[in-house]
């Protein structure tokens, strides 16, 4: 009999996370393990992308309020989730400490929900949440084994410790992305430190490698005289993709000819749009907004830049490096886990002065970019033995 199997996720949007678990489901020996996968929404334009081996869990309505807004929920009859959530809200605005913060408004809602949700069905040898909150795997879910994934960086969040407590004691294993941001969780939440393990994200050769020869637009119809920059990701605080315009007219001014494109979409959109017109950048930084495929965009780019305030561990950069092109990210707290500085990528300082100056200074050494590309080559970044880990756990279960 084949061991069982549980993923739980929202859905297949466009996302780091997301092309994480691609990389997981492809990489699961499906003649040892059954996987079912449940998605509170079945949306996403990775949807089409789901390994064939996967058994998809029908969609429930309930679950999926979670992701819409509350007048969809109302318009579709969900009105206990969609009460649960304006009281939710009414609470967060009126607290005074961190309740308010998206975070935590989040998990206080899926904590009011879940006593209204239908419990998943099935018994399963191991049950896997791949992203917070987790009430659900540890009230809906009848599992041997949980694992409840988190795949950020725990310094830069306000937690409500009560609420935090309570989900995280619910799993028996929380998976971290990397050693360090195990360390900044572990900090955090010291009463779980024998549960917090790392595994990091897998992804998927034959998808990325696939997908990235696949014929898109040009870039831009004058690009062959300009240096090529990408950055990816949810136009969000996290990413720092606000202060794209200014660092890159810093570039410029050292006489580089520079364009850098954004891929992605969020609710920054328009502080982005603002700052591209206060920098006097229309023509240099360039919104694509979002791409089913970026992958080929990443293989024709120049330098692939991560400008990120925080992160948990960027797939987008190690997608990068799975391309062979040089990479450089900020120094945020968990970077050193990213690559190695000086090998496989370049770290430079989180301010735009000192960001600008040391991207300038990796174009206008080719030897040193075309070192980190042949260094790239030489590794595996799909992390493809992570599964192994997931097998130990499930087998001593």
């Amino acid at each position: 009999m084949k061991k069982q199997i549980l993923i739980i996720h929202s859905n297949m949007e466009l996302g780091g996370a997301e092309t994480s678990l691609l990389g997981l489901l492809d990489s699961i020996d499906y003649s040892k393990y059954e996987v079912s996968l449940f998605l509170y929404s079945h949306t996403g334009e990775l949807m089409q992308f789901l390994n064939k081996n996967v058994k998809l869990i029908s969609e429930s309505k309930k679950y999926k309020a979670l992701t819409t807004s509350i007048t969809d929920d109302i318009k579709n009859r969900c009105f206990i989730v969609a009460l649960l959530r304006c009281y939710a809200k009414i609470i967060s605005k009126m607290s005074n400490g961190s309740l308010h913060l998206p975070h935590n408004y989040k998990q206080y809602f899926h904590k009011l929900c879940v006593r209204d949700l239908p419990r998943i069905k099935g018994k399963y040898d191991l049950a896997i949440s791949f992203n917070d909150p987790h009430y659900i795997i540890g009230k809906k879910v009848d599992s041997k084994i949980k694992l409840s994934w988190f795949h950020t960086d725990a310094s830069r969040i306000d937690f409500c410790e009560k609420f935090e407590k309570e989900m995280w004691e619910m799993s028996d294993y929380v998976v971290n992305v990397s050693e360090n941001c195990k360390n900044e969780f572990d900090k955090v939440h010291s009463y779980l430190n024998n549960q917090s393990i790392v595994i990091e994200n897998i992804l998927s050769k034959y998808f990325l490698f696939n997908q990235s020869k696949k014929l898109q637009y040009e870039i831009s119809a004058d690009s062959s005289d300009s240096i090529n920059l990408l950055s990816i990701g949810r136009f969000c605080e996290a990413k720092n993709f606000d202060n794209v315009p200014a660092i890159c007219k810093l570039i410029r001014e050292k006489g580089l000819n520079i364009k850098w494109y954004l891929i992605g979409f969020g609710t920054d959109e328009e502080i982005i749009r603002s700052k591209i017109k206060e920098f006097d950048m229309e023509d240099n930084v360039i919104i694509l907004g979002k791409k089913i495929n970026p992958y080929p965009y990443i293989k024709n780019c120049d330098l692939y830049v991560q400008p990120s305030r925080y992160e948990g561990k960027a797939v987008t950069v190690r997608e990068a490096q799975m391309l062979c092109k040089p990479v450089v990210i900020t120094k945020f707290a968990t970077s050193s886990s990213q690559l190695k500085d000086g090998y496989d990528g370049i770290i430079v300082p989180m301010d735009n002065q000192g960001c600008a100056d040391g991207i300038a200074k990796l174009l206008n050494n080719k030897v040193l970019m075309q070192q980190l590309s042949e260094n790239c080559a030489e590794n595996d970044y799909s992390n493809s033995q992570e599964i192994n880990k997931i097998y130990e756990i499930i087998e001593n279960s």
